[in-house]
């Protein structure tokens, strides 16, 4: 008997049994994708992306011949790398003999010391290099809201090998025993809300607070910028410290009691309030100095909004925020809220990567090359993304 299933025009199946792909997803597909080429065709495929000129060799130094492990070899070999986390460094050995026979020339040791040797004298700065002209290009594709470049903050945490260097530089918690954990590090990145291009970032241990290498990064804002970030960030020097430097922030409220339509400054509408709040107390525990204290105003004419909840699937079902973008006016309430919950929709994004990308268990066995393999893999997120 003939199948007389009939479908509205528009319609297909197959299609309707399939679920929408994930970021996650997509992403590992590309990865999977990019995974197949050998070292020739990464070199052919990201030409217009990596600046070519910083992986010629050295002028004197190390790296500085032309040879079997050249600078451009080490390279993209460690870039193979860190984009299967599966990959060790035979099987980078092998994809560089797989590149040199192509030349016919003679095929280095299998070996893997020579490699791990000249993957060591790869310089942190040219990889720094590479990673900042590949983001500036990002960078310049992106849209801005309402006028302003949106930076969006956050941080995440790392593992890494139990090796004694790692340990000592990245020491593991407190509460395991001595070969029952694992050295941890601690990122902050500083992205673009719409590009997703990387600005920067810090890399700190476990005694590192967010605040901390946040502060390390100031250079990476610029005037008109905006900062988003979470409720670690909610305090009254950093907000005033990016003010003075013409940043406005978009924060979660914390630490401080909301206020409420009584104490309020001004009302700018329902859920909507310009606020005042004094500052500090000095305390010698604080992590800047007195005259720095001095020098900040003796009080923030801030904007506090009060946020409700009404999708599914978020924990809170109201939260507030706190900016220093108080013209009403321009920045209505619901812009600013969406503008936020844009910054969850990253977090999540963020974390996808790191899970995809392998890069929440690093595999380099010095805090000097643990630092490198950070750096190749944001250079392989950014060049994954074009």
């Amino acid at each position: 008997m003939k199948n007389t299933t009939k479908l509205l025009p528009g319609f297909h199946l197959p299609t309707l049994r399939r679920k929408p792909k994930t970021t996650a997803q997509k992403l590992a597909e590309k990865l999977a994708n990019i995974k197949k080429h050998s070292i020739s065709q990464l070199s052919e495929f990201f030409n217009g992306f990596i600046p070519q000129n910083i992986l010629k060799s050295n002028k004197e130094g190390c790296l500085s011949r032309t040879r079997l492990y050249s600078k451009s070899n080490i390279f993209w070999a460690f870039f193979s790398q860190v984009l299967d986390a599966d990959s060790g460094c035979s099987e980078a050995v092998r994809k560089i003999q797989a590149h040199i026979a192509l030349k016919s020339n003679k095929l280095p040791s299998t070996s893997t010391s020579a490699y791990c040797q000249a993957r060591k004298n790869l310089d942190h700065n040219s990889l720094k290099e590479i990673l900042d002209v590949t983001g500036l290009a990002l960078n310049n594709r992106a849209d801005n809201w309402n006028g302003h470049r949106v930076v969006v903050v956050d941080g995440t945490g790392l593992t890494m090998p139990d090796t004694p260097k790692n340990q000592k530089e990245f020491p593991q918690q407190k509460h395991q025993k001595i070969g029952c954990g694992f050295p941890q590090a601690r990122a902050l990145a500083c992205f673009n809300l719409h590009s997703g291009a990387l600005l920067s970032h810090e890399l700190g241990n476990k005694k590192s607070h967010e605040l901390i290498l946040l502060r390390k990064q100031m250079g990476t804002f610029k005037k008109g910028d905006v900062f988003l970030g979470d409720k670690g960030f909610c305090n009254y020097h950093d907000i005033s410290n990016f003010k003075e430097n013409d940043v406005d922030s978009v924060i979660t409220h914390a630490k401080r009691e909301p206020k409420t339509t009584a104490t309020a400054y001004k009302v700018l509408g329902e859920n909507d309030l310009l606020i005042k709040w004094k500052k500090p107390s000095y305390r010698k525990k604080l992590a800047y100095s007195k005259k720095k204290w001095e020098e900040m105003p003796n009080e923030l004419v801030l904007r506090q909004i009060k946020v409700i909840v009404d999708k599914p699937g978020f924990r809170v079902s109201s939260f507030y925020i706190v900016t220093t973008l108080t013209d009403s006016e321009i920045y209505s309430a619901k812009s600013i809220a969406d503008l936020y919950f844009q910054r969850w929709d990253v977090e999540l994004f963020f974390r996808d990567i790191k899970t995809t990308m392998g890069m929440d268990i690093l595999r380099c066995l010095t805090p000097e090359m643990v630092k490198k393999e950070i750096l190749m893999h944001c250079v392989s997120i950014i060049v994954s993304d074009y």
